[in-house]
């Protein structure tokens, strides 16, 4: 880890030109980041999921994934810092353990970092990880859209809005069901919601990270630092004066060490600077509606792992968004 953490600062500050052409740091960037948001969705469900034997709580899970990250991330903020520093382009925040201004810093760190974590692991409570397969990366061209069109000032053709409608109707498919059995006392529906509301939080921060040009390393450390402050110190002592029933400090370290490793530098490190270069070569809106796989693969993870069975209305659901989200892509423009 620690070769290539050097090797991944050498690259960002001293090699002038990468090896590779752009199209292929951004294609071998979006192979990284439906491999890992396709796992997510599995990993998170079986882990969150109160009956399916597991310790930590929704707020264990997105500790263990913070303070994961910034083992690695909040070393390598310090150092950008004290280098930006020594060369007079001093613009570091949080103690310095962001290189970006605290205004961006805590922008990004609230949407790509702490929000999208405590709503994405809430809604696995409740719902299954089928549903999170058609909502969350489902659902990320439709609310990237409405923000890039918003805060970028992007256009729409005719032929992408189709596209979006397709995703808008599967989303509907999926979770309108849930919604119609709320009066029978379900609470699928709970999930359901938080799945959508933790797509337009990681929306809100690609079209964040295409407003500001951000490098993707930078972005990736500055929304842990964040996310670190504000989370991993508050939580602690909560869970040391038992204000909350959390059990990361009493799960078996097996489980523990799993998460943070997986949830931490799988799920943020590596993910979080695989998708902000994605988002650096294609652009928000077609870089969300590459992760055309993520719903189709996620799915049928969950039908082979996790034993979930696949109803009409889901598959009706999954298909209408990979669809609309292939149709996006193949008619978008160039990026």
């Amino acid at each position: 880890m620690r070769s290539l953490i050097i090797a991944a600062m050498h690259s960002t500050s001293i090699v002038p030109a990468s090896r590779f052409s752009p199209r292929a740091v951004g294609l071998a960037a979006a192979v990284v980041t439906v491999l890992i948001w396709t796992s997510f969705i599995v990993i998170a469900r079986a882990s969150a999921d109160p009956n399916r034997g597991g310790t930590l709580t929704p707020f264990d899970i997105a500790f263990c994934r913070i303070f994961g990250a910034g083992l690695v991330l909040l070393p390598w903020g310090a150092w950008l810092s004290r280098r930006d520093h020594k060369r007079g382009q001093a613009s570091s925040s949080l103690l310095g353990l962001s290189p970006l201004p605290v205004r961006l810093t805590c922008t990004i760190g609230l949407f790509g970092g702490l929000l999208y974590a405590l709503i994405a692991y809430n809604g696995f409570v409740f719902a299954p990880a089928l549903h999170a397969s058609v909502l969350m990366p489902g659902s990320l061209p439709l609310w990237t859209t409405l923000l890039a069109l918003w805060l970028l000032g992007d256009r729409v053709s005719a032929a992408r809005a189709l596209g979006l409608f397709l995703i808008v109707m599967g989303d509907l498919m999926v979770g309108g069901a849930s919604l119609l059995r709320a009066f029978e006392g379900g609470e699928v529906w709970k999930g359901d919601i938080l799945f959508m509301l933790a797509a337009s939080s990681w929306a809100m921060y690609s079209v964040l990270a295409r407003r500001h040009a951000l490098d993707a390393v930078r972005a990736t450390i500055a929304v842990t630092a964040f996310a670190f402050v504000a989370y991993v110190p508050i939580y602690t002592v909560l869970l040391l004066a038992q204000l909350v029933k959390g059990q990361v400090f009493l799960a078996p370290w097996r489980e523990v060490l799993f998460q943070t490793l997986y949830q931490g530098w799988g799920s943020v490190v590596i993910s979080g600077i695989a998708f902000t270069r994605m988002i650096q070569y294609f652009g928000p809106v077609r870089s969300t509606m590459i992760t055309a796989l993520v719903p189709g693969l996620s799915a049928l993870g969950a039908v082979l792992f996790l034993g979930e069975p696949l109803h009409w209305n889901l598959a009706a659901g999954l298909a209408l968004v990979t669809l609309g989200i292939l149709f996006g892509v193949r008619v978008g423009g160039r990026p």
